[in-house]
């Protein structure tokens, strides 16, 4: 039989775990029938106690393994330890808390099968999100289609079915700023995309601050695409041609109109403060790149696992 590979992230999720595994329990009993399982959890370095959690569910159900990384690693290193360990014919991940409505696994599962590489789960409205949330991921999903040449869709997260060819196609990309849902995009294939409406969070709460979703952003931007860099040119000669401009006005009325002439330093501050904001602008795009070159080049593990469940080791 086939095999699929669940992949789950969790950081302090020991609530939400007791509620997670009700829920996909009679789901993996439904997919049994025809296809071999495998539930992949990913402890990121949790401090309350959802390594243990995790490892009475493995000693209760032997489909189920778990990796316990060395410390917090983030959302995208945890989800890229699970891939690294899927073994399935399909993989697919979700996060433990069950906003992902994973009933429509089974869906996802059968576009699989008509030939589809990847399955990616959109949220269909984003109504219980503030103002602010809808409106900066929009400028996200809009952004992110438009200079990262990715094929994902809009309000899609890291939920979603990857076939074997198409996951062992994304392992081959190692870079440390990583924004899964992009490089998933970005690796082309077969795609589709189920619906399905998002739901609050069953226990606990979130571990996406704005920081968070702030250098998320970023590193869908900085790591996809140079073009920040092409608008700092664009920028300097705009400012440019308005200082060229404003020195033409001023040499007209120095001839022909002197009692336009602004009287003081006015004039020149403004000048100056504006031309040395755009070179710092300038100089913050380019620290973001070289950042990231300074982190690539130390060439260090992505991830440190600190330990697994037992029959995971053995099964390796």
């Amino acid at each position: 039989m086939k095999k699929i590979s669940f992949v789950i992230p969790c950081y302090n999720e020991q609530d939400s775990l007791p509620l997670l595994k009700c829920e996909l329990t009679p789901i993996c009993d439904m997919l049994r029938e025809s296809y071999d399982l495998e539930i992949i959890l990913v402890d990121d370095g949790s401090t309350d106690r959802t390594w243990q959690i995790i490892t009475d569910w493995s000693v209760e159900d032997p489909i189920v393994r778990g990796i316990m990384l060395s410390r917090n690693f983030g959302h995208q290193l945890a989800l890229t330890c699970g891939y690294d360990h899927a073994t399935g014919d399909a993989m697919i991940s979700f996060d433990a808390d069950l906003q992902d409505d994973i009933t429509v696994i089974p869906r996802m599962i059968e576009k699989w099968e008509q030939g589809t590489d990847i399955v990616f789960a959109v949220r269909s409205q984003r109504e219980k999100d503030t103002f602010f949330k809808r409106a900066t991921a929009k400028l996200f999903y809009a952004t992110q289609q438009k200079i990262c040449k990715t094929t994902a869709p809009q309000n899609c997260a890291d939920f979603r079915l990857m076939n074997r060819n198409s996951l062992n196609a994304l392992l081959t990309l190692r870079e440390r700023a990583r924004i899964l849902r992009t490089m998933v995009g970005w690796c082309g294939f077969k795609t589709d995309t189920v619906y399905f409406e998002r739901q609050e969070r069953s226990a606990g709460t979130t571990k996406y601050s704005l920081k968070k979703m702030i250098d998320l952003a970023m590193d869908g931007i900085f790591s996809f695409t140079d073009l920040p860099l092409k608008i700092a040119y664009y920028f300097s000669g705009i400012f440019l041609l308005i200082c060229l401009g404003y020195l033409v006005y001023n040499g007209y009325c120095w001839f022909f109109q002197p009692h336009k002439l602004e009287p003081g330093w006015l004039s020149l501050v403004v000048l100056i403060t504006g031309f040395n904001a755009l070179i710092l602008f300038c100089l913050g795009i380019m620290g973001e790149y070289i950042s990231r070159i300074y982190n690539e080049m130390k060439q260090r593990p992505l991830y440190l696992v600190a330990r697994k469940t037992e029959h995971s080791s053995e099964n390796e």
